[in-house]
């Protein structure tokens, strides 16, 4: 069985062709592409220095450059404590103490409705002034009563937060509830003698009698 040996020759050579191929076509293309290749030309300047050595007799001839003398400048310093310049001298009186304010501390802004609906306290708020709701004549010729549930957010100011609807009775009589609700004054609630605010559940009763 015979072996077909190749020569490297011939593969190189092919290769070569290939490469001569994709070079001119490279150029080619550059040209195409690019048409408007223009060259600077660089311009350098030689500048040659050259050393010159000076014989001894020479040197012995060359003289140093003269030392210019500085002046010397005499500063007087007066003494402050001679008493015959003191009426030339201007006394600027200094500035008083200064106070200042420092502002109050508030307290930070009171956000509604961030309260939890479940807050621990050992004394429950109390009503100190309510206001009675509205009853809407509508309502009253209509023979409409009932008892609508709110939860109140009371803050720890004793201030009216949000108020949400538990048990709705009509929407009418909801927002007559509603807006009696916010005129009330309330005492927060207390945990471990700090007042704190929570939320509570509270009946308005609209009754015909």
């Amino acid at each position: 069985m015979r072996e077909n040996h190749t020569d490297w020759k011939d593969i190189a050579n092919s290769y070569y062709q290939k490469c001569l191929a994709l070079t001119i076509i490279s150029i080619m293309f550059i040209f195409i592409v690019f048409p408007n290749i223009e060259t600077k030309s660089i311009r350098s300047v030689e500048r040659i220095m050259e050393s010159i050595d000076i014989p001894l007799e020479l040197q012995d001839k060359i003289q140093p450059p003269e030392e210019v003398v500085k002046p010397i400048v005499n500063i007087v310093l007066e003494d402050p404590d001679d008493a015959s310049d003191d009426d030339d001298v201007i006394i600027i009186p200094t500035i008083g103490s200064t106070i200042f304010d420092v502002p109050e501390i508030l307290p930070p802004p009171r956000v509604h409705g961030e309260t939890p609906k479940i807050v621990m306290f050992t004394e429950a708020p109390v009503v100190l002034q309510g206001a009675k709701p509205e009853y809407p004549e509508f309502a009253k010729k209509s023979k409409i009563s009932g008892t609508v549930v709110l939860e109140i957010e009371i803050l720890s100011d004793g201030t009216i937060g949000e108020i949400e609807v538990f048990k709705s009775l009509m929407p009418a009589l909801d927002e007559a509830a509603i807006e009696a609700v916010r005129k009330w004054r309330m005492q927060p609630a207390k945990n471990a003698g700090q007042p704190v605010s929570c939320w509570i559940k509270q009946s308005i009763v609209f009754d015909l009698k």
